[in-house]
């Protein structure tokens, strides 16, 4: 394989990661099989296979005990804390207008 030929697929690698992850970012909750991913991004087997393991060591997916692959931070965020706002009292003070 030539330089310019692996610079090529390192760049479709890249695309099909970035297509991945833009749909799972897209579908908040969507968990896909590889074959159904495959279908949706329209990629094949080996690519596809090597994409989602890709995508499991760098922690944006995971696999499921039922095979699907989903958002690794699906469901395992904390509950978002309220914001505290820093308010002070501030007296209410009462002024008349007269009419001009």
């Amino acid at each position: 394989m030539s330089e310019s030929e692996a610079s090529v697929n390192i760049f479709l690698d890249q695309r099909v990661l970035d297509r991945i992850r833009a749909e799972y970012l897209e579908m908040p909750g969507m968990k896909l099989t590889p074959a159904q991913l495959q279908r949706l991004c329209g990629i094949e087997q080996t690519m596809c296979t090597l994409a989602l393991e890709s995508l499991v060591k760098a922690h944006f997916l995971t696999l499921k005990s039922d095979g699907t692959y989903v958002r690794l931070t699906e469901g395992r965020s904390p509950p978002p804390r309220p914001a505290k706002a820093a308010t002070k009292p501030t007296p209410f003070v009462t002024t008349s207008r007269r009419a001009s």
